[in-house]
């Protein structure tokens, strides 16, 4: 089957555009002998293969697994679709970039759940290989078909597609979950039997293992298990320390550029701040830092081994790290002296290290990045920001001073108790700006231009919001309509989110198991790569939402009531409710959480791993 595959390939790469994405053989990707491996794994990136290649969990869960003597991991992506109609068209499987094998013929196909607007791509990837699309349909011969990642926080949306859930951090998971199924294998255990066993580990869900009770109005009356060692709820996994644990200082060289073509080290997982829109600042505490020496010692191995002209530092808050100053200029020396700028994303304004940009700006400057989410202090205390007026202006006029000349603004609009004197406060911060630019560069700073992006306020499972309702599309069509208005000048470029693709966000980010339905019916009728303008059909979806019967005002619109259960309650990200819904009720009176570095805020996490010295985990 493999030689047939490269034969066809060698006919289609030909007729298809960039035929690098669908080769394999890049600079330190992986080749070992199928035969002579007791787990073949897929990991599959549900998109095309420039922004797979750019995720850092695949190249870190690539490392941690082919470092196995037992394991071997390849790669899939989306096909563009030139490639997968000439697929469909001759026959051919979605196959693995390694060593051209159906995946089909897989023991483990490995989704990663980045994003909402991916689902539909997964349930296409699955049937482009052959692979029945709902778990019940899929023999033993099938491969086991899982998925992990921060959208399987709320696993139910994706229930009837994917046989096993892995929640959490992936470093030890997923290894222990290979580990085991490789011992059962050669035992001549069956797919049942094998999960039964793997739904006693931390962080494993076995959707079929489960049941759900409803009230008449659609609300969940009961979870239940069905297997007595089910865990109830499933408690996510945690890894202890980042500062030990694998890290691809050779990561795969694309074939083709990537969306992020250069070298990154994350320096620390987690985050303190408690913003509270926010999922990832709530799922992946508590925060674990690297150390600034092995930080620099990862950063110079990945530059070593792939030439790369750019280094980025990965974090939820890169100016967080307690040693940021000293290792940022550390940094700075070393990729000043090789040719190769350097990147400091995710810059908080209330600790923005102007020396550090200074030095940075003598080599390289790049545009400046600032998130202020809200354009009043009302409604950053709202959110739980920790970011004030005075902030957004000394740190802005400081980087106008030092030269920079182009500036980017995120805002969220839709929050809750948001009014349009709110959506004022954004046009007066942009012309505020401006007028700063202006003092200080008078006519010199003609090149001076000023990104404005808002994103539609989608709520999320496990945030202190996950009880608010979504504007509807119109009210942000109109918000959005607004601001375009108000943000009227020759140096302000005003981008924003299509509002549809929000209101489907927001069904599967908060959808229950009916939801499942919806999408299979979206796939059924073409849907797939909906994160693409180009790809995306709204017309589809409307037309999915009727078949399927699914109400989106239930999922969008509809706020919660306080003691409602949750779909993603089946699931347990170690942060309590208690603390969530507190939140909440300050949100509403305005009222600020501080950062659990500078004291412990009770958000749960200590019951499972004890956080000190500055809200930072310590082993």
């Amino acid at each position: 089957m493999s030689i047939d595959i490269s034969r066809q390939l060698d006919k289609l790469l030909k007729r298809v555009e960039k035929p690098g994405r669908y080769i394999g053989g890049e600079v330190n990707s992986v080749m070992k002998d199928p035969e002579e491996t007791d787990v073949n794994f897929c990991f599959c990136f549900p998109d095309i293969y420039e922004i797979g290649m750019s995720y850092l969990g695949l190249q870190i869960l690539y490392k941690v697994l082919n470092d196995r003597p037992g394991v071997f991991c390849q790669r899939a992506f989306q096909p563009q679709t030139d490639m997968e109609e000439l697929m469909r068209e001759e026959g051919m499987p979605l196959y693995t970039l390694e060593t051209k094998t159906p995946l089909k013929e897989m023991d483990m196909v490995g989704f990663t759940l980045q994003y909402e607007m991916s689902f539909t791509t997964i349930l296409n990837m699955i049937d482009l290989a052959g692979i029945p699309v709902k778990a019940a349909d899929r023999s033993e011969d099938d491969p086991l078909v899982i998925a992990g990642g921060p959208c399987a926080y709320n696993p139910e949306p994706l229930w009837e597609f994917i046989d096993c859930f892995l929640i959490g951090d992936g470093e030890n998971l997923l290894p222990a979950f290979t580990d085991l199924y490789a011992e059962m294998k050669k035992s001549g255990a069956t797919k049942e039997e094998f999960l039964k066993e793997a739904c006693k580990l931390r962080g494993v869900y076995v959707p079929s293992f489960y049941d759900v009770k409803y009230h008449e109005d659609g609300t969940i009356l009961e979870l239940c298990k069905l297997v007595e060692d089910a865990q109830l709820p499933v408690k996510r996994s945690i890894l202890p320390s980042v500062e030990g644990s694998a890290f691809p200082v050779d990561p795969i060289i694309p074939m083709v550029e990537a969306v992020h073509d250069r070298a990154v080290v994350e320096t620390f997982r987690g985050c303190t701040r408690g913003c509270r829109f926010c999922q990832a600042g709530m799922i992946y505490r508590p925060v674990r830092e690297r150390t600034r020496e092995k930080v620099m010692e990862l950063a110079l191995k990945q530059l070593d081994n792939t030439g790369h002209e750019e280094l980025s530092l990965l974090s939820l808050s890169s100016s967080d790290h307690t040693e940021f100053e000293e290792m940022a200029m550390d940094l700075v020396d070393c990729t000043k002296s090789r040719q190769v700028s350097l990147a400091l994303p995710s810059l908080r304004m209330d600790k923005f290290a102007f020396n550090v940009l200074q030095r940075i700006q003598e080599f390289k400057k790049s545009g400046l990045t600032y998130a202020p989410e809200a354009g009043t202090q009302r409604l950053r205390d709202v959110i739980n920001k920790g970011v004030t007026e005075n902030d957004i202006f000394t740190s802005v006029r400081q980087a106008l001073e030092l030269g920079w000349t182009h500036i980017k603004l995120y805002f969220m609009i839709g929050l809750p108790t948001e009014t349009y004197e709110d959506l004022d406060g954004i046009a007066d911060i942009a012309r505020r700006i401006c007028d700063l630019n202006y003092e200080i560069n008078g006519g010199k700073g003609g090149r001076f231009k000023l990104t404005v992006s808002v994103s539609n306020f989608v709520p999320k499972a496990d945030t202190p919001f996950q009880w608010e309702a979504q504007d509807t599309p119109e009210s942000f069509r109109l918000k959005h309509n607004y601001l375009a208005e108000k943000l009227r000048n020759k140096r302000i470029v005003f981008n924003y989110h299509d509002n549809e693709t929000s209101a489907f966000e927001a069904v599967f980010a908060r959808g229950d198991r009916k939801t499942s339905a919806l999408l299979y019916e979206a796939w059924k009728l073409g849907c797939k790569l909906d994160g693409w303008s180009e790809h995306y059909r709204p017309d589809l979806w409307e037309q999915a939402f009727m078949n399927s019967g699914v109400d989106k005002d239930f999922y969008t619109t509809r706020k919660r009531s306080a003691d409602e259960i949750f779909p993603w309650e089946i699931v347990d990200p170690c942060v309590s409710r208690e603390f969530l819904r507190k939140e909440a009720e300050k949100a509403y009176e305005a009222v600020t959480t501080h950062d659990c570095r500078y004291g412990c805020v009770g958000c749960g996490i200590n019951r499972e791993v004890r956080c000190e010295k500055g809200g930072i985990y310590h082993a």
